[in-house]
């Protein structure tokens, strides 16, 4: 993070470092603030603002120049990797906001007792999604580079990333050797799915039953069985004693009803 320490081009805007390029630029009224952490402002607080200017996202840095500048501030840059927590707010009234925590630099204009400062951009004109959507992809480009050079043994820090490996392009398509997408694995590799759950008139028996189409069961007997020829044993002793409790139970009924009608004549 640095304050006013972007090289201004003559012709407006500003000049880019080599390897860089601008991803996203933000309509020209967009405000500007930089605080103190609220929770922690200390005996100096730090508060810097702009009510109008443009913020740009490079594949590298966010750099905000006002309209008009002043001399607490002229132009302000971070590196993608110094700014943290990003997020917008989308209020019901007003435009929306960009915001972030910033991590200084040594030498970069910020008093050092400011460990951490917090970073406002209101979009007045809108784009806040679209930022912050761009910002993520840079970021996690930029991080990629990074922990390449490290592992390469470069110089650690954005300073030893090489910024001409940083695609933000999407990568193509996978595609076999002879230009045709992979076909889809076939059904019997494809990974098990959970067990349906059928309902009882419609589950299988353990003989292997299979349901009809009305949703019925249908039982067959087994290659081998001989299908029985009567009635199951002690079908017709039970048959006898549901018509005797039937009956039993509509003379009980019957009783109960005459008892009733003599109680309330």
């Amino acid at each position: 993070m640095s304050l006013n320490w972007v090289m201004l081009a003559e012709t407006g805007g500003f000049v880019l470092l080599p390897d860089e390029h601008i991803v996203y630029t933000s309509p020209p009224r967009t405000t500007l603030s930089l605080r103190s952490p609220s929770g922690y402002p200390g005996k100096q607080p730090l508060s810097i603002s702009s009510s109008a200017g443009t913020a740009y996202l490079t594949n590298s840095r966010v750099v905000y120049l006002p309209s008009k500048p002043t001399s607490s501030l002229a132009s302000f840059s971070a590196s993608v990797l110094n700014l943290h927590d990003t997020h917008v707010s989308a209020p019901f009234f007003g435009p929306n906001t960009w915001s972030a925590v910033v991590q200084p630099v040594a030498g970069g204009g910020i008093p050092a007792r400011h460990s951490l400062v917090e970073m406002r951009m209101t979009f007045k004109d809108g784009g806040s999604f679209d930022f912050q959507s761009e910002f993520e992809k840079v970021k996690e480009q930029v991080q990629h580079a990074l922990d390449l050079a490290r592992e390469s043994g470069q110089t650690p820090g954005q300073g030893g990333v090489d910024l001409t490996s940083v695609h933000l392009e999407q990568l193509p398509a996978y595609e076999e050797a002879n230009g045709t997408a992979p076909a889809a694995a076939p059904a019997a590799e494809a990974a098990p799915s959970s067990p349906l759950l059928l309902r009882p008139e419609t589950a299988p028996s353990d003989g292997g039953d299979a349901p009809n189409s009305d949703g019925g069961s249908r039982l067959e007997p087994k290659r081998g069985e001989r299908a029985p020829s009567g009635p199951p044993p002690g079908y017709e002793e039970a048959q006898r004693d549901g018509v005797a409790d039937m009956f039993e139970r509509r003379m009980r009924e019957g009783g109960q009803g005459r008892d009733r009608e003599r109680d309330n004549p």
